[in-house]
């Protein structure tokens, strides 16, 4: 059986970052400026078009990097990244190519989406539940791995190890390298806790005693239940999750992604010919775009029916 075109979520500053580190800043516009991250991430797009041919593709962003709701609980959230106030700390030669990611994706009618107060993940979240098909996150965010679901399916492009070499998250893979199912993976995130988003977890608690409280008990919610009942815990283990029993009411906030994002009426459809020629002709030829703009064309023109 051919599989219908699906929905793809790119997590687009994911993916230029990847780019930016993975491109060399020799890749430069015609006045020196450095475009390798928006030639890098204009290459991965147009790979995975020709790879996995979705329907509909939508380039997710952080209208809000930090969201006050997750800062509120948690205020260590992402704080490690703050370059000052609350402005992510990015890369001098990163910050000016944003911008211009933003305008080739406009020009060309790729379906751009940041909703203020909200990261891209809450975008693909509640795009991803909401869809009527096949969804195929593309990201390097293993928070991600909640919304994996083979029902639907929603599956994760996890780019580990390049968007060259993707590796396909579905609940089987979850399952074998966290040992827990997909539907749990929020919750065994809480209890382990992720120092790249200042998220302290359960001193004491690793990947496998957190895998192994979350199968055993099915959630955190049950967990502490458990705790406050006296249930099948070792004395160690009680002492451990009440000492962070402060942390685990709030943390839950910051690592479930939003499923519930206002999400305004937008055309997720593959474009089948550019939007605005005239200002993509103008961004090309401005920032030496020529190659990787080419590439996308062609991965464009052969995935729109004929």
């Amino acid at each position: 059986m051919v599989a219908m075109p699906g929905l793809m979520l790119l997590d687009t500053p994911s993916l230029y970052f990847r780019a930016f580190y993975g491109v060399p800043e020799s890749m430069t516009a015609p006045d020196g400026m450095p475009v390798n991250a928006v030639r890098g991430l204009i290459d991965m797009i147009a790979m995975l078009i020709r790879q996995h041919s979705p329907g509909e593709l939508v380039a997710c962003m952080d209208a809000d990097w930090r969201p006050a709701f997750r800062v509120a609980a948690i205020p260590t959230y992402k704080a490690h990244r703050v370059a000052s106030g609350d402005v992510e700390e990015v890369p001098d030669t990163l910050a000016p190519q944003v911008p211009v990611i933003e305008q080739v994706l406009d020009a060309v009618g790729i379906a751009r989406l940041g909703v203020p107060g909200y990261e891209a993940d809450d975008v693909m979240g509640t795009l991803a539940v909401s869809a009527k098909g096949q969804v195929d996150i593309v990201t390097g965010d293993r928070d991600m791995f909640q919304l994996v679901d083979d029902a639907q399916p929603i599956r994760v492009l996890y780019t580990a190890r390049g968007v060259k070499n993707l590796d396909l998250v579905d609940e089987a893979a979850v399952a074998a390298r966290y040992g827990v199912p997909g539907r749990s993976y929020a919750d065994f995130a809480t209890l382990r806790g992720d120092p790249s988003d200042g998220l302290p977890g359960v001193p004491g608690v690793g990947d496998k005693t957190a895998a192994a409280l979350i199968t055993r008990f099915g959630s955190l919610e049950a967990l502490l239940r458990a705790v406050d009942e006296g249930g099948d815990l070792t004395a160690g283990q009680r002492a451990k999750l009440s000492a962070a029993r402060d942390y685990l009411r709030v943390a839950p906030a910051v690592v479930r992604v939003a499923r519930d994002v206002p999400i305004p009426e937008l055309d997720l459809a593959l474009p089948g010919r550019t939007r605005d020629p005239e200002a993509l002709a103008a961004l090309v030829e401005r920032y030496g775009l020529g190659g990787p703009m080419g590439r996308l064309s062609e991965a464009l023109s052969q995935a729109s029916p004929a």
